[in-house]
């Protein structure tokens, strides 16, 4: 598919940042929470976009929307690399992600429609992989360059990412017409909230699941590079290296989850995933070293790995046929409010407790969002 280079190189661009964002927005004097609402910015800009961006993409094409949507990133991540005060760190990276999610839910969308429910963990394993492929060696050079030339750097390299993207996009990608593909039916309000209104139980059950799976995974992000950089007392570049090498055994998992997943059923992956990612966050409180918040990190890179793609396949599975383009979105809505909720947990806790107790927290969502696919989420593969 040709959106497979352009998802690497925008994975690649937001490795830098793992390491990075955080500390420079620490740079700033701000307090954990602040720091979160930088970090979590870009899912509450994604939160506002989702269902507009459905909206838009039925107006015109999929590669317009591709066109917008990282062209506003570019620009955004240029805006946080001059930006001098945290409101404008926040305000940018809230524009990071509307773009992004208008990239993200014209993607979703597409894969669903053309790939059958037989072969759509691998499918969507792969894209889940590639995200993987671009993470593991971008924290390690994000945390070099900040390191060697300074924080500002890194923000600056990843819009020039997004930029490379931006051509890749103009040069390779067929215009389409939005009559052409199914996510014409996002369009109207009424049919979004009657979606919502039919498929409550399954939002709410499942839904609970995708946002306790996107606050541990989110919340990794700003908590690791502040316990290492705070508490541990590490420079960026060794946070950077230690992100690198967890990202590492996650990206090596990304083919057999999609196996598993299409083989055995979603669950087979999805429950034990979360639950390791639990155990390994439960591990950062007792790490006062590099080996040990290595070791940590690498039982929670392990974790994520093995749900590669697992909540991505298990929205498209969920997604009835006649309005597969407004259910995804309100899925990813549901999604992205973990993702916000995360760093936003792991700040304020900080502030309140100390970052321990954020890492304890996020072992608890961890748990709950395995227990939570275990329990009261049905099995969605459907075995021939």
């Amino acid at each position: 598919m040709p959106v497979y280079v352009p998802t690497f190189l925008l994975a690649f661009g937001s490795g830098i940042l793992i390491p990075t964002l955080p500390l420079f927005a620490q740079s700033f004097d701000l307090s954990f929470s602040a720091i979160s609402l930088v970090v979590a910015g870009s899912s509450l800009g994604t939160v506002i976009g989702d269902v507009p961006a459905g909206i838009i993409l039925s107006r015109i094409s999929r590669r317009s929307g591709m066109v917008i949507g990282v062209g506003l990133i570019a620009v955004s991540m240029v805006g946080v690399g001059l930006a001098s005060t945290g409101i404008e760190l926040v305000l940018y990276r809230i524009v990071s992600g509307i773009g992004l999610a208008l990239w993200n839910i014209s993607r979703h969308t597409y894969i669903t429609d053309v790939i059958t429910n037989q072969t759509r963990g691998r499918a969507l394993a792969i894209f889940g992989g590639i995200n993987r492929v671009g993470t593991f060696a971008s924290p390690a050079i994000g945390g070099i360059l900040g390191a060697a030339f300074g924080l500002r750097l890194p923000m600056f390299v990843s819009a020039t990412l997004a930029g490379a993207v931006l051509l890749l996009v103009l040069f390779f990608i067929k215009e389409d017409h939005p009559e052409n593909h199914e996510v014409v039916q996002y369009a109207a309000w009424s049919r979004i909230k009657r979606m919502f209104i039919e498929h409550a139980k399954v939002l709410f059950t499942a839904g609970s699941a995708q946002v306790f799976a996107q606050m541990i995974r989110q919340g990794r992000r700003l908590l690791i590079p502040l316990y290492g950089a705070t508490v541990v007392g590490l420079d960026v570049d060794d946070i950077g290296y230690i992100v690198t090498m967890s990202a590492a055994v996650d990206m090596m998992l990304f083919p057999l989850a999609g196996y598993v997943m299409d083989r055995f059923g979603r669950k087979y992956v999805s429950v034990p995933s979360f639950m390791l990612m639990g155990i390994g966050m439960g591990l950062i409180p007792f790490s006062t070293t590099f080996t040990g918040l290595l070791l940590a990190t690498l039982v929670i890179g392990f974790g994520n790995g093995l749900g590669s793609g697992c909540m991505m396949t298990l929205g498209a599975d969920l997604a009835p046929a006649d309005g597969t383009g407004q259910f995804l979105g309100l899925w990813r809505v549901i999604g992205d409010m973990g993702g916000v909720g995360g760093p936003l947990a792991v700040g304020n806790f900080a502030d309140l407790f100390g970052l321990e107790t954020s890492a304890f927290t996020l072992a608890g969502i961890g748990v709950l969002a395995s227990l939570t696919l275990f329990l009261a989420v049905p099995e969605t593969l459907r075995k021939t």
